[in-house]
């Protein structure tokens, strides 16, 4: 059987099953490579993950199809991100490739970038997000995408300068071990590609390192809602299609405060089940997992005193995130 919704047993749904969100034991495709071990090493699962992105940067296939991981994609469709959360303007204003159809929602309606911010997006893929942050911040800012997938950081590249977009750096690198400097970006964004990481709590170390003091994190990604079934869990397609390594919502929680974050929120998209459903059409995966917009806050550093003052601009730096951005069709490079 090559797709999830042929591997999802509808007759023996267990809705008792314990979740297990330590993906470390996951992921070694058995015979037809359709199912996944429970002995597989993080390293496995970074392999399989970047193995089936690649394709979809060579074909600019969708993240969440009904074929198998490491399969060929189906040809992307870049109208699906207005299902997402992006206007028109928006999927409008980025180089043509860049919008792959791929994420769970729209990290820049959350962000409330602004202009001269250095922005982080974590799994960059072909530069959509990225893109639009470049529009936001103007050319007194900066962007930086990091994705692991050497394809995709290609593909990425190709469109900055197509759109000869400069003040945008795109970089290969593992979002566990990110290749940043300590304390040097304002927000970090990223849609729906926390949950492909075996790491999570890693990821959310290393975002607290490169933010400074004061910085936001506002990302868009898939929580479980409902303890997911076994044969869900060991699906190599339901893993790298972003339902069978997501964490639960009090797991996120706890993550990003042991890493330090303050001022967590998290909104679960109760109308993200109609797209979900289309990831794995007859599976019920919009069951078990929605789509999450999650934000919070660096505090102030007390190295730099009871005030946070930011070494840049010795401002007094805020403890909490700002109000919500603004949607509207900025251009690309501003």
């Amino acid at each position: 059987m090559s797709s999830f919704e042929y591997e999802y047993d509808r007759d023996n749904d267990n809705d008792a099953a314990i979740l297990d969100t330590s993906v470390h034991h996951r992921c070694i495709p058995q015979q037809g490579g359709t199912f996944m071990s429970r002995s597989a090493s993080h390293d496995t699962v970074r392999e399989q993950v970047r193995k089936r992105y690649a394709g979809i940067a060579k074909s600019n296939g969708s993240c969440c199809s009904t074929s198998s991981c490491g399969k060929t994609d189906p040809l992307g469709n870049a109208s699906a991100s207005a299902a997402l959360g992006y206007s028109p303007d928006e999927m409008n204003a980025v180089p043509e490739g860049s919008n792959l159809g791929l994420g769970c929602g729209n990290p820049g309606a959350i962000a409330a970038l602004k202009p001269g911010e250095t922005v982080l997006d974590l799994g960059s893929g072909g530069g959509f997000d990225c893109f639009l942050a470049v529009g936001q911040v103007g050319k007194g800012g900066h962007v930086i995408g990091v994705d692991m997938t050497p394809e995709m950081v290609g593909k990425a590249r190709a469109n900055a300068a197509k759109a000869r977009c400069r003040n945008v750096d795109f970089r290969l690198g593992e979002i566990e071990h990110l290749p940043v400097a300590d304390a040097s970006v304002d927000v970090i964004i990223s849609n729906c590609v926390i949950n492909l990481s075996p790491d999570k709590a890693q990821v959310f170390a290393e975002a607290h390192r490169v933010l400074r003091p004061g910085g936001r994190l506002a990302i868009s990604d898939v929580v479980v809602v409902k303890p997911l079934p076994q044969k869900v869990k060991a699906s190599l397609a339901a893993y790298c299609g972003c339902v069978a390594g997501a964490a639960r919502v009090t797991e996120v929680e706890d993550m990003l405060r042991e890493a330090g974050f303050v001022d967590i929120v998290i909104d679960l998209k109760q109308e993200s089940r109609a797209f979900i459903k289309t990831w794995f059409p007859g599976s019920g995966a919009e069951k078990y997992v929605l789509s999450a917009n999650i934000e919070a806050c660096k505090g102030p550093a007390s190295a730099l005193g009871e005030k946070g003052l930011d070494a840049r601009t010795t401002e007094a730096v805020p403890a909490c995130c700002s109000g919500k951005a603004k949607k509207g069709g900025t251009s690309c490079c501003g």
